[in-house]
């Protein structure tokens, strides 16, 4: 029985730690207040974007019928290269690796600061999915997130994956771990590149996303 409560927490724990990476813009003083964004869910067969990183490549195939509204998302902001640069800021091995913060604070108030509608969960949270990291209901903006293993409990907690990675999930593995979740995201959000770089100088990043045949 204790085994078991060890268990729920430890549980527990995990979903807090993916809820608090929020893709959220906490508004500043007199700054603009976060929108929903329209969207036009996705339609049409499913299309493939490539990850050019500091480790290697990597290959998502996005199904827009997974999550259409999130897949439509995640088409403009790749089209827009919005990626371009990001940093992977956040790496929990056996749980999930996190990037979403543009290395430009005016582009990441641009774009993070358009809300998304949430689309309801059609399939499970596995090893290798790409699902967007939220601050609650109706939150979803930039930052993503790709499970390291399968984490079905983040299902019923509204966590809505919109593609798998097909290729270079060794790549995935491989980015450097070493600061863990020490990358302030209040702090990326604010100063950018220049912020990580002083302080967090060995992190992985996105070189260019895009979408490939």
């Amino acid at each position: 029985m204790a085994g078991k409560h060890v268990l729920t927490l430890l549980t527990f724990a995990l979903y807090l730690a993916v809820a608090g990476c929020n893709s959220e813009v906490s508004p500043e003083s007199g700054a603009e207040e976060a929108s929903s964004e329209t969207t036009e869910p996705a339609t049409g067969p499913d299309f493939t974007v490539k990850f050019e990183t500091s480790k290697g490549d990597i290959l998502i195939r996005v199904h827009p019928r997974w999550a259409p509204i999130g897949a439509a998302h995640f088409k403009m902001l790749v089209e827009n290269g919005y990626y371009d640069g990001n940093r992977f800021y956040r790496v929990m091995p056996n749980f999930i690796i996190q990037w979403g913060i543009n290395g430009d604070p005016a582009i990441t108030r641009n774009f993070a600061l358009r809300r998304l509608k949430d689309d309801p969960v059609a399939t499970t949270n596995a090893r290798g999915t790409i699902t967007y990291a939220t601050a609650g209901p109706n939150t979803r903006a930039t930052d993503l997130f790709i499970n390291l293993k399968t984490n079905a409990f983040l299902d019923s907690q509204g966590f809505s994956p919109f593609g798998e990675v097909i290729e270079g999930m060794s790549v995935i593995e491989a980015i450097n771990a070493e600061y863990g979740e020490k990358p302030d995201q209040g702090r990326i959000k604010g100063d950018g590149d220049s912020y990580l770089e002083s302080y967090f100088p060995r992190l992985d990043y996105i070189r260019k996303a895009t979408i490939v045949p």
